[in-house]
């Protein structure tokens, strides 16, 4: 799967609801850490949407235990429809076996850091975007705001990594950061994340339903690429009127 521009990813724990976020999301985000018999699923899905694989440890928010939780991730990137898997910065950082195995079943890497109480300076999340980068095809980083400067430092960090040519990701958890998953994609985020409707509760906190997140994204871009052609117009109407 190629991330030419954003891609809005409905998150859930189970794979036959595929159909009911089909015709608002681009990918499936299969949260196998809290997914009954989760390869079982993989075996019988025959879905249209391509697959984020998630199997998230205790440690960073999920569920998973550390036994066999990277063999299961690891058994999951071997099926066609899985054309993404998710892991930690950490895991990453001390496990590369792992991502070689992922590389050679031909999946893309997502690398993740998650920061569920504050964050960091701006310095650091350039920092941390980096080093995502540095393992995965794709940085993500979730960090926890305690105000709207958080949520647009966070922002400014996106456009950073975005501008330096990384493929990025990045979300403001909780209620102060929930607008960041609508206007993160103004900025060079290229995955968000939403969760079918009765699945709210279950995943990070502050995210917006599907159905409500899509609509949103797509009025935001559209906005934006206006104000973008009118910009243009008005740059070649002043160097005409320069020229005349």
């Amino acid at each position: 799967m190629k991330l030419d521009g954003f891609a809005l990813a409905a998150t859930t724990n189970d794979l036959t609801r595929e159909e009911e976020a089909r015709e608002v999301a681009d990918v499936l985000e299969f949260r196998m850490d809290s997914a009954e018999d989760p390869i079982g699923q993989l075996s019988e899905y025959d879905g249209v949407l391509p697959i984020i694989a998630t199997n998230r440890t205790k440690w960073f928010g999920g569920e998973a235990n550390d036994t066999g939780r990277l063999d299961r991730l690891s058994a999951a990137s071997r099926f066609d429809a899985v054309e993404l898997v998710d892991i930690e910065l950490e895991t990453a950082r001390g496990m590369g076996w792992i991502l070689d195995e992922f590389r050679a079943n031909d999946v893309k890497l997502i690398v993740s850091h998650h920061d569920f109480d504050e964050t960091p300076e701006q310095d650091v999340l350039d920092a941390i975007f980096e080093q995502c980068a540095q393992y995965g095809d794709v940085a993500k980083v979730a960090t926890y705001p305690q105000s709207n400067d958080d949520v647009l430092r966070l922002l400014r960090a996106i456009g950073t990594a975005t501008e330096e040519g990384r493929d990025v990701a990045g979300i403001s958890m909780g209620g102060i950061g929930s607008h960041s998953r609508a206007v993160a994609p103004l900025y060079g985020s290229k995955l968000g994340y939403a969760p079918l409707a009765s699945d709210d509760s279950e995943y990070a906190p502050g995210q917006i339903p599907l159905k409500k997140l899509s609509p949103l994204v797509e009025i935001l871009q559209t906005a934006s690429e206006d104000v973008s052609e009118l910009d243009a117009l008005s740059e070649e109407l002043a160097e005409q009127q320069t020229l005349a």
